[in-house]
């Protein structure tokens, strides 16, 4: 059965706080895991909500701040101490290529796994596989960052009372899938296009042309929300997004659940991020995120 999962291991900003690692969230999708952003600590917090090094296919980093990547020397390692059987790929903005290779060889230890590393420079589509379409799009920070969405393939939805209405039924139901017509019927005329599912990864950015790109039409969007509105300017001077600025970017993108991450420590209520994410219009399903919390992705419609 498949599972599509959000996995939070880590949700504060630059500085942890004794309730909060930094930065880390897997997105279990079907058969592949999917590590985003390990900052420090993130290979301990793997352990604590169950996550193994084989569990991951793929590791995509937003930037090179250490909240987002000083996790990648430990998992790396773990990855290769584990001897992990299958490839892994890691994506990361092209300019930090040096940051990761530090980061990668920080220590010595015995490499048996080999990564593939596939560094991100523009906008576009990094890997298409049987399940999804992994994209990226340029986001706002200080440092070159980029977001991530995947898209899973549109697929079709069998209209009950149409086949019954071309006497269309048991193995010709399957037929008719495969082969696009039975006795003159289109698949077109017995079903309805069935939208894919969509989630997006947003860190550290102002608001952009590259955030609403990553965030339209999302069934589960991640994304940060540093500040509070008060403190908007922080946040532009900063390269970040307040809970109010982030919750109209998922109402005007029409986000089905919201997940708001990435708190700064001069906050101590969370509550209050959900409290400006609901007076800035956003009335789907809402989660202000904390540690080892898990998040189905919300069912198709």
């Amino acid at each position: 059965m498949s599972v599509r999962e959000l996995v939070i291991l880590g949700t504060a900003s630059q500085v942890p706080t004794r309730q909060r690692n930094h930065n880390g969230y897997l997105l279990r999708w079907d058969g592949e895991g999917i590590l985003f952003d390990p900052g420090e600590g993130t290979q301990r917090q793997m352990l604590r909500a169950g996550v193994a090094a084989h569990d991951l296919n793929r590791i995509c980093v937003t930037h090179f701040h250490g909240d987002h990547s000083l996790g990648l020397a430990g998992v790396i390692q773990r990855i290769n101490l584990d001897r992990v059987p299958h490839p892994i790929t890691a994506h990361y903005p092209k300019s930090g290529r040096r940051f990761f290779e530090r980061l990668r060889y920080a220590t010595a230890y015995r490499e048996t796994v080999g990564i593939t590393e596939s560094p991100v420079s523009a906008d576009g589509v990094l890997a298409t596989t049987e399940s999804y379409t992994l994209e990226t799009h340029k986001l706002s920070h200080p440092v070159e960052s980029y977001g991530y969405r995947l898209t899973e393939p549109d697929g079709r939805r069998m209209l009950p009372d149409r086949l019954a209405a071309h006497g269309i039924k048991g193995p010709d139901v399957g037929r008719i899938q495969r082969e696009g017509t039975v006795d003159g019927v289109s698949l077109d005329e017995v079903s309805e296009v069935r939208h894919g599912q969509r989630f997006a990864f947003v860190m550290d950015t102002r608001l952009c042309d590259g955030v609403h790109a990553l965030a339209e039409g999302c069934d589960l969007l991640v994304i940060e929300s540093t500040f509070l509105d008060e403190d908007e300017q922080l946040a532009v001077d900063h390269g970040h997004l307040t809970a109010g600025q982030a919750a109209r970017v998922a109402r005007d993108a029409g986000v089905r659940h919201l997940v708001l991450t990435h708190f700064s420590q001069r906050y101590s209520e969370p509550e209050e991020f959900e409290r400006q994410a609901r007076a800035a219009g956003f009335e789907g399903e809402l989660t202000v995120a904390h540690d080892l919390l898990r998040v189905p992705v919300p069912k198709r419609r």
